[in-house]
């Protein structure tokens, strides 16, 4: 009994001592935070400068009047909140609401930033939101066929062969047709890759790094092939004009100044984001559908002795996932590009089983993980407009230096499927 008893008290100490640490830590990174705004930023920054953001977007109709404010004072404002911010941590700490002030200070951080690099000049902040939400799409698609899978139980690091493999087919097929019937064409591709990566993996126990990795380049290496031969040649260049899905103004919600052509005025993979994640929360954590998926990836013996098919359950999840993966590569012929070239998807793939790690393997997560993501990418773009000594690729950086952050412990342990990634066999009587 005296045994029993010590464990819950063990753990409870070591849970102390963690939470101690990562309360000292935060604070350091919060007033670390607070120094670079002020010595970096402000320092050097001439006191009458102005910084300009554009509100209104490229083409857009809904027009909002430009924010000028002055560029010392707006980042004198922040640093003493994040130097307070990081005061209050190592003293006393926020507690459940670290994370929260976090992505806070996070935020505080990137506005000073671009306040800093637009200081004496201008910067279409609005532009710059909206090209972050459209680069988010594929990612957060690709994160959510990642969740997918391996909450049941299969690593899938195959969502990029998946997504280039659909992106050729459903050029092809819109081409030929129309284009849903490409978008259909791309799912249905993205499932078959799906299901011949759970054939090998669930039923013959193939190394699923090892499968996932043979697809990769099987559909590196097909559709290249297929592009040179085919499409990209002048005889068949009616086989590579699929068109492109229209973008669609929200009635109303598309006039909302700066908000509206930010988020409400899109082509459907935007909106179909914005639903599939909140759908696929409550699918995977609010149902009995969802309690069986996550249980054949967290104890796949005990949801057997419970009667659930554990085989056929992650044989879904994986088909599911291909789906989804199918679903993100038709955005980059038929939402971004209207046309198919070799190694279009550019390795978002990989970016998104990043955003899946980051995002805790959840769809809100990962869809913030995917914003981030964007936005950087956004920014990187728009390096060579910013008057500062930054190379474009170091801002391209930036995510990934995160996600190294967040799964070094800092931000939080992100917890993986307990079964992910282990064959299962059932055992006979």
């Amino acid at each position: 009994m005296a045994v029993a008893n010590s464990i819950p008290m063990e753990s409870k100490k070591v849970h102390k001592h963690q939470s101690k640490s990562r309360r000292i830590v935060m604070g350091i990174i919060f007033l670390l935070v607070a120094a670079v705004i002020w010595f970096v930023f402000i320092n050097g920054t001439d006191a009458s400068a102005l910084t300009t953001f554009n509100m209104t977007p490229g083409g857009s109709a809904t027009v909002m009047s430009d924010w000028a404010f002055s560029t010392t004072k707006v980042l004198s404002i922040l640093a003493v909140l994040c130097a307070v911010a990081g005061a209050y941590q190592l003293i006393l700490g926020f507690q459940n609401l670290t994370n929260g002030i976090l992505g806070l200070v996070a935020v505080m951080f990137i506005f000073s930033f671009l306040t800093w690099a637009s200081s004496g000049g201008s910067l279409n902040l609005a532009g710059l939101l909206r090209v972050t939400v459209v680069r988010a799409v594929p990612l957060t698609l690709g994160a959510m066929a990642g969740i997918l899978c391996e909450r049941s139980g299969t690593v899938n690091i195959a969502i990029e062969g998946m997504m280039l493999i659909a992106a050729f087919v459903s050029t092809v097929f819109a081409s030929l047709t129309n284009l849903w019937i490409g978008m259909l064409s791309g799912i249905l591709a993205g499932a078959l890759v799906a299901y011949i990566h759970g054939v090998l993996t669930i039923k013959y126990k193939v190394d699923h790094t090892i499968s996932g990795t043979v697809i990769n380049i099987f559909a590196t290496g097909i559709t290249s092939f297929l592009s040179s031969k085919f499409i990209q040649k002048t005889e068949f260049q009616y086989l590579n004009e699929p068109g492109m899905f229209p973008q669609v103004d929200i009635p109303i919600l598309s006039k909302i100044p700066f908000v509206g052509p930010i988020l409400f005025s899109h082509n459907l993979y935007v909106y179909a984001m914005f639903l599939l994640v909140p759908f696929l929360t409550v699918m995977v954590f609010s149902t009995r559908w969802g309690l069986r998926l996550r249980s054949v990836g967290e104890h796949p013996k005990a949801a057997d002795t419970l009667g659930i098919n554990v085989i056929k359950t992650r044989y879904m999840g994986v088909i599911l996932g291909g789906m989804m993966a199918g679903f993100a590569g038709t955005y980059f012929t038929l939402g971004s590009s209207g046309r198919f070239d070799e190694l279009l998807t550019a390795g978002r793939g990989f970016i998104s089983l990043a955003a899946m790690i980051f995002g805790n393997y959840h769809p809100v997560g990962a869809m913030g993980a995917g914003l981030l993501f964007g936005f950087f990418d956004s920014l990187s773009a728009k390096a060579s407009i910013l008057k500062v000594p930054i190379p474009s690729d170091f801002l391209g950086m930036m995510p990934y230096l995160a996600t190294i952050i967040v799964l070094a412990g800092v931000v939080g342990k992100s917890n993986a499927p307990a079964a992910e990634g282990k064959a299962y066999e059932k055992e006979s009587l």
